[in-house]
């Protein structure tokens, strides 16, 4: 049916197994606006805080579903934006980008700017098009309504539109059997389409009311509340994987942006990583869940116990220096630092973190030894289930002796705080995306690693290599420091150190506490976990491998 040629404007269905639109009659969509995201960056799912697909060139079209649902039972939200909540109340929206438009040619505001949502509303029964001028800021155009939010002076403009058509109130159990699909200049018109199962929707609207078509390059799908920035709420213990599929005329995967468009919300956490995939069509998979999850990116690397590093490109590798070190710099908007402490005088060969830092725009924020956190060099308190909001759009949030420090462009830093250590996890807001430092990869290669002055060294590095030409090189200069607490004299190991170099019986000890704990049994990991185990001298220095899935690569010098 995705590929069946759009008949013309107006409303059809289609039925299994006949492949065959029948037009049926359109219905009024509700003159409800489905708001823009607003505001700060929530820690639940909308109101910007999403994951988007982002293509080169244009979007001809996207679709939004589901690849799992687990744990859902049920599902409700207050009905028209406003009053009690109501079982399976909520929409599916697929949300474009903000991009330029000739209908904001009569603004006074040079940033005014079209934006365009595929809707289905399951409490008004209808599936649509509402489109939007952003901060246009003078009369609306005849036929366009007038929304301002409360506090500004900006007004926006959203109508919808003519062509909706009926699509029965699903419930929230039936999620996985439902698809929603948006096409722009599909002959002439913008198109939405409904999967429900064997049962097709489609209303096909004018094509020129925003000229979506020249300037959609991202797609958004999530399941939020009905209209008017209300919030979809789910039951506990549900998760929710989406993918949202994207085409543009190649089959390269596109780029994953932790940035969402609308303004409704869903109780939800964006949990983890996502996933690229070219198969049957280009997309990214997410994970939504109110279970508990690690911190949401496009993509991540970590720092964690005496010293062992996996880069963004998931490449392995145990880094004993000891000083100040970029771990990760994306230009001016976003950097993050660790101190590493050596285990002298027992462990000389081996180091740890004992301070993070991060730096978000003109914003610095620094977690040090034994619990301190500090935002501009001043000493800062964070209340659990109290996040603090900076200026810039930067928020820190606490999670007992866990800091997760966000950025406005998705870009984060997490630190958790243990017992003489520092795990330390860099989420990024984008990806594909242009990383240095040593938590970094180039050249699109797993094991390629490029010091700070741009020589590409290749695998398998020496010792001094690893440690003189390429670790010196990322050590952070006088006046660049990020972190909290003294510095520590810069010094590099004498020779690799691993759990083969433990007493055979310390080695045999701390390696059953990591199977015990659950860490796989052979391997990178489990090596690593043996010796965080007898070094830090913590069994919970385990859990820091537990569930952690096998590195793409593994670094060693010989």
């Amino acid at each position: 049916m995705k590929g069946l040629r759009v008949p013309s404007r107006g409303c059809f269905k289609a039925a299994f197994p006949r492949v065959e639109w029948k037009r049926v009659r359109c219905i009024e969509p509700p003159e409800l606006p489905f708001l823009p995201a607003n505001g700060p960056r929530p820690f639940t799912v909308g109101q910007s805080n999403d994951y988007s697909a982002e293509v080169t060139g244009s979007l001809s079209a996207a679709e939004g579903a589901y690849d799992s649902v687990t744990g859902v039972t049920s599902e409700s939200g207050p009905e028209g934006g406003a009053g009690a909540n109501v079982a399976n109340t909520y929409a599916l929206q697929l949300n474009t980008n903000r991009f330029t438009t000739l209908a904001c040619s009569s603004s006074p505001n040079p940033s005014c700017r079209g934006w365009q949502q595929f809707v289905y509303s399951s409490s008004n029964e209808v599936l649509f098009i509402q489109y939007w001028l952003l901060r246009y800021n003078t009369t609306c155009p005849t036929d366009w309504i007038s929304f301002s939010f409360s506090g500004s002076s900006d007004i926006y403009c959203y109508r919808n539109g003519t062509e909706a058509v009926p699509v029965a109130r699903q419930a929230i159990t039936n999620l996985e059997n439902l698809r929603l699909g948006g096409s722009a200049n599909a002959a002439g018109n913008d198109v939405v389409t409904m999967f429900v199962g064997g049962t097709t929707a489609m209303a096909a609207n004018v094509g020129s009311i925003l000229d979506l078509g020249t300037g959609w390059r991202v797609a958004e799908f999530i399941l939020a509340g009905d209209c008017c920035g209300s919030e979809a709420t789910f039951n506990a213990g549900s998760t929710l994987v989406v993918r949202t599929a994207v085409h543009n005329g190649t089959t390269d995967a596109p780029t994953c942006r932790l940035e969402g468009f609308t303004g409704e919300t869903n109780n939800l956490n964006l949990v983890g990583t996502t996933a690229a995939s070219i198969a049957p069509s280009p997309a990214i998979i997410s994970r939504q869940s109110n279970s508990p999850g690690t911190a949401a990116s496009c993509q991540a690397a970590e720092g964690i116990g005496d010293t062992h590093l996996r880069t963004f490109s998931g490449l392995f590798y145990d880094f004993q220096a000891a000083g100040d070190f970029i771990l990760a710099e994306k230009g001016p908007s976003f950097a993050v630092q660790a101190r590493q402490v050596s285990g002298a005088p027992r462990w000389p060969e081996a180091s740890v973190n004992s301070a993070v830092g991060a730096r978000m725009g003109k914003t610095r924020v620094s977690v040090c030894l034994p619990d301190r956190l500090e935002v501009n060099g001043e000493a800062t308190q964070v209340e659990e289930r109290s996040p603090l909001v900076l200026p810039g759009g930067v928020d820190i949030s606490r999670t007992g002796s866990v800091y997760l420090v966000r950025g406005p462009r998705g870009d984060s830093m997490r630190a958790k705080v243990n017992d003489g250590w520092i795990d330390v996890t860099v989420g990024l807001g984008r990806w594909p995306s242009k990383v240095r430092g040593l938590l970094s990869s180039t050249n699109g290669r797993v094991n390629g690693l490029e010091t700070r002055g741009g020589e590409v060294l290749t695998e398998p590095l020496s010792f001094k290599e690893l440690y003189f030409r390429y670790g010196d090189s990322w050590r952070v200069g006088e006046g660049e420091s990020l972190l909290c607490g003294k510095r520590v004299k810069p010094r590099n190991p004498a020779r690799p150190f691993g759990a083969e170099d433990l007493e055979p019986e310390l080695a045999k000890r701390t390696r059953s506490t990591c199977l015990d704990a659950g860490v796989k049994k052979r391997g990178a990991l489990l090596d690593a976990c043996t010796l965080d185990v007898a070094v830090i001298g913590d069994a919970a220095a385990a859990d820091a491998f537990v569930g952690v899935p096998a590195p793409v690569a593994v670094g060693a010098p010989p």
